[in-house]
């Protein structure tokens, strides 16, 4: 069975919602007519700029054509005016590596020097990440800002770890941390959308999309729009209970391990009342001694 992320079926509406964007006088095309059943290009107007035929076109959107070649997708690519991140997306989807074995079921854990690098940093909000946005150690600075209100041994516990994806869309007190509400969950999903791609037999991660999307119409709507992006850096507005609103730029830095861990740190231009914001924060929550205790079974 395919996963709610990858497979023929998330290949086709990848393709559908990417030609559903155009329209044929933005590529130069004259239109087959004024009436149109659908949005965007037709399925014959895509294969024409790309160079295919209808026939090829459309068993590949049906998920009856299978490893495209790179010269097919990157055709298509150009005609669809796909990003970079879309780019390597549609090449997971369409040429899914074989045979690869699903992740292991145990929990992810931080490396003991992540879990260091978070202490040294004590005065940047810092957060350890699993592959599915799963919070995995984070310090006293990263804790008061994005759930100050858990508690701060929760990713130590495996059964009531914090996901920031889940956090975003099904937790009342995180969805009044983002005035920006409807550009953050949406950079939220098409950062997820990579993932998916990434992992196509991971359970887990199928099984959290599948809750977000019973649980969530917000998440629900944004996942069928198929939007990419890996959104590694870019500026957050805040609205913290404790210190007010704050403009934060963050980075999302990989493990070189390739686990899939990553570590998201948020900083503040000097001199600005978000830098001096983050400082009262940092005084109300204390130091970080305690970022080091090893993780409970």
């Amino acid at each position: 069975m395919d996963s709610p992320a990858t497979g023929p079926s998330a290949l086709g509406d990848f393709l559908r919602t990417r030609r559903a964007r155009l329209k044929p006088e933005d590529v130069g095309l004259v239109s087959y007519g004024a009436r149109r059943r659908v949005p965007g290009l037709r399925r014959e107007e895509l294969a024409q700029l790309a160079g295919v035929s209808v026939a090829y076109y459309t068993r590949l959107e049906q998920g009856q054509s299978h490893n495209a070649s790179e010269g097919v997708l990157d055709a298509l690519a150009r005609a669809l005016r796909l990003t970079p991140d879309e780019r390597a997306h549609l090449r997971q989807l369409a040429r899914p590596a074989p045979g690869r074995r699903r992740p292991a079921a145990r929990p992810a854990t931080a490396r003991p020097g992540v879990r260091q690098l978070l202490a040294a940093v004590s005065g940047v909000p810092a957060v350890a990440l699993g592959p599915r946005f799963e919070v995995l150690a984070w310090n006293r600075l990263g804790h008061a800002l994005l759930a100050g209100h858990l508690d701060f041994d929760a990713p130590s516990r495996p059964q009531d770890r914090p996901n920031t994806q889940r956090l975003l869309f099904l937790d009342p007190h995180t969805r009044e941390l983002y005035p920006e509400r409807a550009e953050e969950a949406r950079r939220a999903v098409a950062a997820l959308r990579v993932v998916a791609g990434q992992r196509p037999d991971d359970p887990q991660l199928a099984e959290l999309i599948g809750e977000l999307s019973m649980k969530s119409p917000e998440f629900s709507a944004l996942w069928s729009r198929h939007s990419v992006s890996n959104c590694a850096f870019g500026t957050k507005h805040f609205h913290h209970p404790l210190v007010g609103e704050m403009t934060l730029d963050f980075e999302m830095m990989q493990t070189p391990d390739g686990s899939g861990q990553a570590v998201l740190m948020f900083t503040a231009a000097d001199g600005s009342p978000s830098e001096a914001a983050l400082r009262l924060l940092a005084a109300e929550r204390g130091p970080d001694a305690r970022i080091l205790e090893p993780e409970r079974p």
